[in-house]
């Protein structure tokens, strides 16, 4: 059942990636950006790296999107063009030759050989969001906190940008 998912969620992100970059209208695009990104994180799941799955899905679909979305509507642009973009055929070639080159690769290496494998090392017994935060906050707090900083600082930094300065309009003498 889970290769049926696996086939399921690769097939789904090769189509949608496509059509990210093949559509011509930006809303569409932007669309089929966010079923790539969630049906990456359907492959995260699957992985059984639930963390890297709800990051994916709240920073990318969560903020980044949203922000394509927003700037998207800002801009108002027109949907006069075609469905899908002129070289379509020129990038579904070069995506199938890079397709057989990464194939081919794959097939000549080591993970398809018939030696004998062995296992890897044994999993600790607690999950994989407990492993990310205990080291999160134990090995690398240091870097999580100067992150931290530096994000306060770039905020900061874009509130006294955008901020207006008022322009001060001379004063009228009333006509008497």
């Amino acid at each position: 059942m889970q290769t049926i998912f696996f086939f399921y969620f690769a097939f789904a992100v090769i189509v949608s990636s496509i059509f990210t970059i093949g559509l011509r209208s930006p809303v569409y695009c932007t669309l089929a950006l966010l079923s790539t990104f969630l049906h990456v994180a359907g492959l995260f799941v699957l992985l059984q790296a639930e963390f890297i799955a709800a990051i994916q899905i709240v920073i990318y679909v969560g903020a980044v999107l949203v922000l394509y979305l927003f700037v998207l509507m800002l801009l108002n642009l027109k949907a006069t063009e075609h469905f899908f973009h002129k070289q379509i055929w020129i990038a579904l070639f070069f995506g199938l030759v890079l397709l057989v080159e990464i194939l081919m690769g794959l097939f000549r290496s080591t993970l398809f050989s018939m030696g004998k494998i062995e296992a890897g090392k044994t999993l600790s017994p607690m999950g994989n969001t407990e492993e990310v935060g205990l080291a999160l906050f134990n090995k690398y707090l240091l870097p999580f906190e100067v992150v931290g900083i530096i994000l306060l600082g770039a905020v900061i930094g874009a509130m006294v940008l955008a901020k207006k300065i008022p322009t001060s309009k001379p004063e009228e003498k009333p006509i008497t």
